[in-house]
C-alpha cells in the first residue's frame, strides 16, 4: 500500500494517547488496556490502545494511506522469534501509556519513559535498521506531558518545584527530544498540545479537585506547557535547518467540543462511557465492577482518562485539514504534501 502523499511513514512517541500496545508487551508494566471492552468498537478486541478503537496516529495513517504502525516491542518480539525479518517501512510506534516527558513519571509502574523511547529509536537508526531517506520523509509525532502534570497533584508525593518550574523542566526534556530526533534525521516534526487534562473524569480521585467543573489549577499548568510547546515549534526552523514543525492545538479543539456538544454529536462531555462511580472516574474501564454506556460515539471520554474513538476521529480531521486555530503554521495534509529540501 503506497502512500498518497510524500510521507511513507510515521514514528510515534508519547503516552497512552498514542500507545498502540507497547505496554502489553512489557510484562513488568502495570498500566494496561489489553482487556475488554478496550478496542470493542473498531478492532473488536483489545489491542492495548486505551480507547474503544483507533487513535489519532491511526487515523492520520489512514488519511495518508499507509498501514497502522506496530508497537516497537511487538516488532522486537517478532524479530527475536524470527517471525519478522526486518523493520517495517510505514513507521514504528514507541509510545508507552503512563509515561511522561520526565523520566521519573510513573517509573514504579514499569512504563517506558520518553528518554528510553528515544534510545529505542536511536539504536535502530544506528544499527541501520531504518533507512536514512525514510527518516527524512517521515512524520514524527510527540504527545506527552499529561501524566507528569496529573502526577503533580498526587497527595502522596508532593512536588518540590513550583508549577512554573515544573513545566519548564518538562519543556527542557521536549527540547532535548526534538534536537535528538533532528540529529537522527527527522525533518517533519509535529508536537501535539495536551488536551484539558483538568477535565478528565479521573480528576475526582485527587484531593481538592471539583466534580462539577474542570480542575482549574491543572488546566493552568497544561496551558503553560502548551505555550512552551508552541514556542519549540516556532523556533524549530531557525535552530534546525531543513526541519518543518507543526503544533497541534488539541486543547482548543477539545474545548470547542465541550462548549457546544450537540453540534459535534456528543450527549455527554463530562463522564466516562466506561468506568464506575462519580463521572465514571473512580475505576478503570474493564476492572471489576465497571459499567459501559450503550453508545460510546456520544461520549467525549471513553474511560476515566482517555477520549473515545469518535473524539479522536474529530480531532484527527481537525489536525489533518483544519485551519490555524486547530493546527499551525499548517495542517498535516499540507505537511504531508510538502517536498522538503534535503539539508
Amino acid at each position: 500500500m503506497a502512500s498518497n502523499y510524500n510521507v511513507p511513514a510515521i514514528f510515534v512517541f508519547g503516552d497512552s494517547i498514542f500507545d498502540a500496545g507497547n505496554n502489553h508487551y512489557n510484562r513488568n508494566c502495570t498500566a494496561q488496556a489489553d482487556f475488554p471492552p478496550y478496542g470493542s468498537s473498531f478492532f473488536h478486541r483489545p489491542t492495548g490502545r486505551f480507547t474503544n478503537g483507533r487513535t489519532v496516529a491511526d487515523f492520520i495513517s489512514e488519511f495518508i494511506g499507509i498501514p497502522l504502525q506496530k508497537p516497537y516491542l511487538e516488532l522486537q518480539l517478532e524479530i527475536e522469534n524470527r517471525t519478522g525479518k526486518s523493520y517495517p517501512t510505514n513507521g514504528i510506534n514507541f509510545a508507552s501509556a503512563g509515561s511522561g516527558v520526565l523520566q521519573s513519571t510513573n517509573k514504579d509502574s514499569g512504563v517506558t519513559p520518553l528518554q528510553v523511547q528515544l534510545q529505542q529509536f536511536q539504536a535502530l537508526v544506528q544499527q541501520n535498521h531504518i533507512q536514512k531517506n525514510l527518516i527524512k520523509e517521515s512524520l514524527f509525532f510527540l504527545e506527552s506531558g499529561s501524566n507528569d502534570i496529573f502526577n503533580y497533584f498526587y497527595p502522596f508525593d508532593p512536588p518540590t518545584l513550583t508549577p512554573e518550574a515544573y513545566v519548564q523542566s518538562m519543556l527542557s526534556q521536549v527540547r532535548t527530544f526534538v534536537d535528538t530526533i533532528y540529529k537522527l534525521g527527522a525533518r517533519r516534526i509535529v508536537l501535539f498540545a495536551l488536551g484539558p487534562v483538568g477535565c478528565v473524569p479521573a480528576r475526582i480521585n485527587l484531593p481538592g479537585a471539583p466534580a462539577n467543573k474542570c480542575f482549574g489549577k491543572m488546566n493552568k499548568m497544561v496551558k503553560n506547557y502548551n505555550m512552551g510547546l508552541e514556542n519549540v515549534v516556532k523556533t524549530l526552523r531557525d535552530k534546525n535547518p531543513g526541519a518543518v514543525g507543526a503544533f497541534g492545538a488539541i486543547y482548543k479543539t477539545v474545548q470547542i467540543f465541550r462548549a457546544d456538544p450537540k453540534r459535534y454529536g456528543f450527549a455527554n462531555v463530562e463522564s466516562a462511557c466506561c468506568g464506575y462511580g462519580n463521572l465514571g472516574g473512580e475505576l478503570q474501564c474493564g476492572k471489576e465492577g465497571y459499567t459501559v454506556c450503550k453508545n460510546p460515539n456520544e461520549y467525549l471520554f471513553w474511560d476515566f482518562f482517555h477520549p473515545s474513538e469518535r473524539t479522536y476521529k474529530l480531532v484527527s480531521k481537525a489536525l489533518w485539514a483544519g485551519g490555524r486555530t486547530r493546527i499551525r503554521p499548517f495542517n498535516l495534509k499540507t505537511l504531508a504534501n510538502m517536498t522538503l529540501s534535503h539539508v
